[in-house]
């Protein structure tokens, strides 16, 4: 557990540097007046909380503060902290008792999305599950070839399919191979698409139909990577995806390289989108299933 907690101090670094590490001149020994708020709003905003969110957070510390008399910044800490966890949910546990497991994995063109495939292939694989890759991103050549070296180096199996084919046949194709071999979960990379493209975003309904004829019931979780430099900008994109193919979790990538860690209480806020795993790292064991406990205390950077 000690190794855990660190994990996520040090992968938050960034975020509590550069988007919260003012709080600690703010909540310093003065009294608390309307320049303080005015301050906090301001950093909360910065760290892409999100305008309904900050105000819903100041207006309960507000009363919190009224409510225990409080009178210097220094005591609003504790307050904020306590503010922010009650504004992430923890995620429910993925049912992994249908074999396979269907997960379909979308977003947008680098999000980081065949790097999460992989990684969440290492973590599963390492439960006790067989996995099966399924490269379905027939437009980019690299794609493909990138989740190729990633399953080599994990020594997971990959169904792919050839440069311009049909991603729903790949698709299908993986699944049967699922099916007949055995295996317990099926990650599909699909293409990163723009969330305002018409027409590749009807595509991807597309793969998700022929999953679910390849088995009934599939995909059983659909997991939108987002881009977490990407802050706010990444709600547009997820609002568009949740619609379109029923977004059932979030991923939250390149959380250790984003200075916009608050955008993960606006998902919950805007979306009410469970966030599943956050990228804290580049090495495969960095994708860790996201605790929202040490999430807050990690941005605010208190004491694990």
């Amino acid at each position: 557990m000690p190794d855990l907690i660190s994990r996520w101090k040090t992968g938050l670094t960034h975020n509590s540097r550069a988007a919260f590490g003012r709080l600690a001149i703010l909540f310093g020994t003065t009294e608390i007046n309307s320049q303080t708020w005015e301050d906090l709003e301001s950093l909360l905003l910065q760290a892409d909380l999100g305008i309904d969110t900050t105000k819903s957070v100041i207006n309960s510390i507000r009363t919190d503060v009224h409510a225990r008399g409080l009178t210097r910044s220094s005591e609003i800490r504790s307050s904020l902290e306590t503010e922010l966890r009650l504004r992430l949910d923890v995620a429910p546990a993925l049912n992994l008792l249908i074999r396979p497991t269907i997960i379909l994995l979308v977003g947008v063109n680098g999000s980081g999305k065949t790097t999460s495939a992989a990684k969440l292939g290492c973590r599963f694989a390492e439960d006790g599950k067989r996995v099966l890759l399924v490269a379905a991103d027939t437009f980019r050549a690299a794609g493909v070839g990138q989740l190729r070296v990633w399953a080599e180096r994990l020594e997971i199996p990959i169904v792919a399919g050839q440069m311009g084919s049909d991603p729903g046949a790949v698709v299908y194709d993986g699944i049967h191979s699922a099916i007949s071999k055995g295996y317990d979960v099926v990650l599909v990379d699909t293409a990163g698409r723009l969330h305002t493209r018409y027409n590749l975003m009807e595509e991807l309904k597309k793969v998700q139909r022929v999953a679910g004829k390849a088995l009934a019931g599939a995909p059983h979780a659909v997991w939108l990577v987002l881009d977490a430099t990407n802050g706010q900008n990444a709600l547009v994109q997820a609002r568009a995806f949740k619609e379109a193919v029923g977004v059932s979790g979030i991923i939250l990538a390149k959380l250790d390289s984003s200075a916009h860690g608050g955008m993960a209480f606006a998902i919950q806020r805007e979306l009410g989108l469970p966030i599943l795993y956050a990228g804290l790292g580049e090495k495969a064991e960095d994708l860790m299933p996201f605790d929202p406990d040490a999430f807050v205390k990690g941005i605010l950077d208190a004491e694990l």
